[in-house]
């Protein structure tokens, strides 16, 4: 039924428009084809107990997949909205497809040792390259007068600042995104000279979208750099 409706509707279609409609329908294929192969997995040998039917086994393509499924549930219109934790921080989650055998969260606890901190790098820049190439699709894809991410305000994060000594301070936090305009130029480190509430990057972001609202948790004030 879909498909005859999806034929119909591209027969009204202009040259752009049509193409634009078979590049959205050509990435919901190649989803389709590979979450068909992960939930196809025989998994009647396997003795691991309530064992997740549609997780990949292989954690950076499932980081990829599920990257893959916000661009398109973007793209569609399907929500605006959308939070994806890659892994959580107390993990024993392995990084051997960089070259890291370490568990993340005790290789996190580096001990100012160089060669953990180095590793601990390797597996922090993945996980940024892994956003970055889904940023890179958001700016890829046409949307109205520019692109997904013209439109859009993505935050990307951590709740640690220095994961050794738990520190909370300084966060890394990065805002990317052009939010129809209601972001500053972006390209621009801030660094504040006193410690401030992280809250303070959130009550901003919500000032952007219009929702006057004055405080979240122990939020200060809003950031005028942003």
């Amino acid at each position: 039924m879909i498909l005859q409706r999806t034929k119909a509707f591209q027969a009204k279609l202009g040259p752009a428009d049509r193409a634009r409609m078979e590049e959205y329908l050509e990435s919901v294929r190649e989803i389709e084809r590979r979450t068909g192969i992960i939930a196809a997995t025989d998994i009647s040998s396997m003795k691991i107990p309530e064992r997740p039917v549609g997780v990949n086994d292989k954690f950076d393509e499932q980081v990829d997949l599920m990257f893959d499924l916000l661009a398109i549930a973007y793209q569609a219109d399907i929500t605006r909205v959308a939070t994806y934790l890659m892994v959580a921080e107390g993990t024993n989650q392995t990084y051997n497809h960089v070259g890291v055998a370490d568990s993340f969260h005790p290789i996190s606890h580096h001990a100012n040792e160089p060669d953990r901190i180095a590793r601990v790098s390797k597996i922090q820049t993945w996980h940024m390259e892994r956003f970055a190439n889904f940023l890179q699709k958001m700016a890829s894809t046409k949307d109205g007068d520019g692109t997904l991410l013209d439109h859009s305000v993505f935050m990307y994060g951590s709740n640690m600042g220095n994961s050794d000594k738990h520190s909370n301070w300084p966060i890394p936090t990065i805002i990317v995104g052009g939010g129809n305009g209601k972001l500053k130029q972006g390209g621009q480190h801030i660094d504040f000279a006193q410690r401030t509430p992280l809250s303070n990057v959130l009550l901003t972001v919500l000032h952007k979208f219009g929702i006057e609202q004055d405080k979240i948790s122990d939020s200060t004030g809003v950031i005028s750099e942003i």
